[in-house]
């Protein structure tokens, strides 16, 4: 099926772009196994990113361990297994008809042969060495990959890469000059920081989460309706308003295209006013400073690590796709408190779990025991033995798959209200929740659950006879765990094999192309979800990390109980690590690129994982009567491995995080002349919340219904959603006619407007869509992959500034000039020396002292002190070009330039306006078509 599917098996080989496209693949069976094979890691790194790099190498590093470990267990724990194993008892359980897999458990020790243990403790030492080993020398690993990350083009010429993020303001210094100050009082460097204070965007955010949302409910309520255009159904769609509009609506059915249609419309007209009356003044407890230089900010963010100055927290920012602005604003009091319940239903919705885990396992999986209970049952479960048969090895799998396809979604909706500020923190947390739960419950909980109830049972039927003390000494509960663990042993070994089919079914895709198969088939998708069904997926790697982890901790648990697990565990890692290579070179993508930032709770999991092991196998050699000083004799490998996290952690995570931890400082850089400030880190724009000029959503129509549309939609009549944003915008530019190239969408010489996005048939694909904000967001990651990364320093941008600067208009460092007009009237410390109104400044005393309480970035540059005009003495003294020049160059008002004639043609202000000619005298569109057509601007043809 791969060569016939490429969107569905390599869709990254027709939407990546060249420097991101994977090797191209043959036609044959087995022609993606050559490319997949050649591809090292460095490949790896420039073609999935750093992220996926590590995951191999994580699911690399677990196939090499188990490997080894494997050696260990067939060659020393088995022999010793069946050495120290009393004869009788084993074959007397042979007899009985049981799996042979029990001669290779310690299931039943020989108390003559109590030596042997001493070999379970020796490969415990040898366990925990071995995993050591591979931690520190792939944590060594990664901290290159990491660094060669820092010196890579993608990330120097990253915006994030030199901004610091700075949470926790206090009211006093919520401004722009108030981040410098805080920043100053950190470390002093050599170059000053641009800052951007956050704004409050009251409730845009859920304004346009709810317009998105009805922009794709009547695309679906269209798309059935528009089915077959030509035959419409005579009964127009209905629906219920929903319950916050019944109060205008009713509670009867209305009229869905007509509802939405006014729902969007309305909404748009709201968030165009929330976004025009956006409050200035009105500044948030977070904000942004970027730095010229990025050795300047990692060595700001490296000192402020034990340093909160007004009781702020000052770190590396992340990406700007990474933040959850929602979270930002919270203080840390809030933030805790909020964390704190998270914890709490997270421990309770564990602990509440054990109850329907304990019934599946016990009647649902094996539907005799509910037989048994349920007399009502037990007739009809007899009567049809084969149909129950066959539930009961769907039912039991498919509900807990279902359990665990929705518990990753609770968790990170939980993430989410417990504050976490970024989606990679986020992501960690949700994997290391899923872990805790998945320890907890299918593996102790699950495991010691019969030994548990048959040790009670136990105590119970000697409490009889005896005292309490006694009966609970009488219950021998470690021999109990013992034989316990090696029974289910057996079940672990069956479900790691199972596992494969999983790894298989992720490689095939099954899921995806019977789920678009049946959609396409039976019901009526909508234009935006066939496109979004083209689009490459991105990868869950919470999810994968929590199995792969898991496997490896139940791999550890049962290394002495049941050896064969060892080498079971290292063909399913074997196995996976081609298929995820595959899937990930050439099918999925990252959405949230970390830079690697999961290794160190990869690390320490495992490090759990080692410890947790050390535990049951001191309970397993205890309850074989191998006394307790062999379990003492067990407590130093775990301090060992403690030891390793401990120096790696000490010599490796500043190099991993931190670009440099020390500049070198030179004062005299501010001063130098001629040396040239970087104009397009326009750290308020690309660290602004996404509301103030996210575009809203176009609903998106079948090409095949066009000529029915006019009749039943009435939305949006142009993209006028833009048009209030231009205050935010690097310049105020009206969106162009897609009709009519050339003319702006409010000049365009046509009656009706763009009120729809009609998409033909051969547009619905991913191809032609990949760089648009609706469809990056969810399914393009940052755009690294299509070659528009959304952090790279650019010229221009189009989002929001901060627009809080010292004097109400702007931001410190913006020099845009204002309004054509006479000279504003100032105030009484500001005089002119000299006659007329062309004589140097004096700096009064008054102005003097409040010059002093200023941050230096905010002062008046002493190369304009003798400017003739107010707006260039408030400059920066950090200029920026493409903020104070944007006109540099331009013709002057009324100009005469010489024509053809020898006469000469005046240029007006009109030039300048949107949708103008520019030429003084003629009408609009009467303009000579040489010079201002489309053809006039293309290369000359040969």
């Amino acid at each position: 099926m791969r060569p016939r599917n490429t969107i569905v098996y390599a869709p990254k080989l027709k939407y990546a772009d060249e420097k991101h496209a994977p090797p191209k693949l043959g036609k044959g069976l087995f022609a993606w196994i050559g490319p997949v094979a050649r591809a090292k890691e460095g490949m790896l790194v420039e073609k999935t990113g750093l992220d996926a790099a590590i995951f191999l190498r994580f699911t690399r590093m677990l196939r090499n361990i188990f490997l080894t470990l494997s050696i260990i267990g067939i060659l020393v724990l088995i022999p010793a297994n069946v050495v120290g194993s009393n004869r009788a008892d084993v074959s007397q359980y042979l007899k009985g008809g049981q799996s042979f897999f029990v001669t290779m458990t310690p299931q039943y020790p020989d108390p003559e042969k109590s030596g042997s243990l001493w070999v379970h403790v020796a490969c415990v030492w040898a366990i925990d060495l071995i995993v050591a080993f591979f931690l520190w020398r792939n944590y060594g690993a990664v901290v290159r990959l990491r660094r060669q990350y820092f010196d890579s083009p993608e990330y120097l010429q990253s915006l994030h890469s030199r901004t610091l993020m700075v949470t926790d303001i206090p009211p006093a210094d919520r401004t722009d000059e108030g981040i410098l100050r805080l920043v100053d009082q950190v470390e002093h460097t050599a170059a000053l920081p641009r800052a951007s204070i956050g704004r409050n965007v009251k409730e845009l955010p859920d304004m346009i989460a709810e317009h998105d949302e009805a922009v794709r409910e009547l695309e679906s309520v269209l798309a059935k309706y528009l089915k077959n255009p030509d035959n419409l159904p005579t009964k127009r769609p209905t629906m219920r308003a929903s319950k916050k509009y019944r109060a205008n609506n009713g509670t009867h059915d209305v009229d869905a295209i007509d509802y939405l249609t006014g729902r969007i419309r309305e909404l748009e007209v709201e968030i165009t006013h929330v976004r025009e009356s956006v409050d200035k003044r009105n500044a948030m407890p977070f904000g942004f400073a970027s730095y010229e230089r990025i050795e300047d900010a990692h060595t700001v963010a490296f000192a402020a690590r034990k340093k909160h100055p007004q009781g702020t927290t000052i770190r590396l920012a992340p990406r700007p796709n990474d933040l959850i602005w929602q979270n930002l604003p919270l203080s840390k009091k809030q933030r805790s408190w909020r964390r704190f319940w998270n914890n709490l239903w997270v421990a309770i919705l564990t602990l509440l779990w054990i109850a329907p885990n304990a019934l599946i396992a016990i009647f649902l999986a094996n539907l005799s025991n509910l037989a048994s209970v349920w007399p009502g049952f037990r007739e009809n479960f007899q009567r049809n033995h084969k149909t129950w048969a066959a539930v009961q090895g769907i039912a039991s799998p498919a509900l807990t798959s279902l359990i665990y396809l929705i518990l990753p979604i609770i968790f990170r909706r939980m993430s989410i209200r417990g504050g976490d500020t970024t989606k990679t923190s986020r992501e960690r947390h949700v994997a290391t929740k899923l872990y805790a739960f998945f320890v907890f419950n299918n593996l102790i909980i699950f495991s010691i659950f019969s030994v548990v109830y048959a040790f009670v049972a136990a105590v119970v039927k000697n409490r009889k006879t005896e005292d309490a003390w006694h009966a609970v000494l009488e219950g021998q509960f470690f021999f109990r765990l013992l034989s316990g663990l090696s029974q289910t042993s057996y079940f672990w070994v069956v479900w790691l094999l199972q596992r494969q089919l999983g790894a298989a079914a992720d490689l095939a895709q099954m899921i995806n192309l019977v789920w678009v198969w049946f959609c396409r088939t039976f019901m009526a998708p909508t234009p935006r979800q066939e496109i979004e069904w083209t689009a490459p997926p991105p990868f869950d790697y919470a999810v994968y990390y929590n199995y792969f982890l898991f496997y490896a901790t139940v791999g550890l648990c049962f290394s002495t109980l049941q050896p064969l697990v060892l080498p079971i565990t290292a063909l399913y890692f074997a196995i996976d690590y081609w298929l995820k290579k595959y899937l990930l070179l050439y099918v999925l993508i990252t959405k949230t690129e970390s830079g690697g930032q999961h290794w160190r709770f990869l690390f320490n999991r495992l490090i759990f994982a080692v410890c947790l092991s050390n535990v049951v196998m001191g309970l397993v050699i205890r309850g074989a009567s191998g006394g307790w000083f062999k379990v003492y004799f067990m407590v130093p490998p775990a301090f060992l491995v403690l030891g390793v996290k401990y120096y790696c952690s000490k010599v490796y995570d500043g190099q991993m995080t931190y670009y440099t931890k020390a500049t070198l400082k030179d004062p005299e850089s501010l001063a130098e002349p001629g040396k040239k400030v970087r104009k397009n880190d326009r750290v308020q724009s690309r660290f602004g919340h996404p509301a103030l000029y996210k575009p809203l959503m176009t609903p998106m129509v079948h090409a095949k219904a066009r000529h029915v549309l006019s009749e039943i939609y009435r939305g949006r009549l142009d993209n006028s959603d833009t048009a209030s944003t231009t205050g935010y915008s690097d310049i105020a530019m009206d969106p162009m006619s897609h009709s009519h190239p050339g003319k702006t969408a409010r000049f365009a010489p046509t009656a009706q407007k763009e009120m729809f996005e009609v998409v033909p048939e051969t547009r619905l694909d991913f191809e032609h869509f990949k760089n648009r904000a609706e469809f990056a967001d969810a399914l393009g990651g940052n755009g690294e992959l299509y070659g528009r990364p959304d952090d790279l320093i650019s010229e221009r941008s189009s989002t929001p500034r901060s627009f809080l600067g010292r004097h109400g208009s702007g931001s410190g460092n913006s020099s845009r000039a204002s309004s054509p007009g006479g000279e504003r009237s100032l105030p009484a410390h500001h005089r002119r020396v000299g006659s007329g109104s062309s004589g140097p400044w004096q700096n009064t005393p008054y102005q003097q002292q409040q010059q002093q309480d200023l941050h230096p970035a905010y002062r008046d540059d002493p190369a304009y002190a003798h400017a003739g005009d107010l707006g260039q003495r408030e400059l920066y003294s950090m200029g920026n070009e493409s903020e104070s020049r944007l006109l540099h160059g331009a013709q002057p008002f009324g100009h005469a330039a010489p024509n053809e004639d020898g006469g000469r043609e005046m240029y007006g202000l009109d030039r300048w306006r949107t949708g103008g000619s520019g030429y003084l005298g003629l009408p609009p569109g009467e303009a000579d078509p040489g010079v201002t057509g489309y053809d006039y601007y293309r290369a000359r043809r040969l």
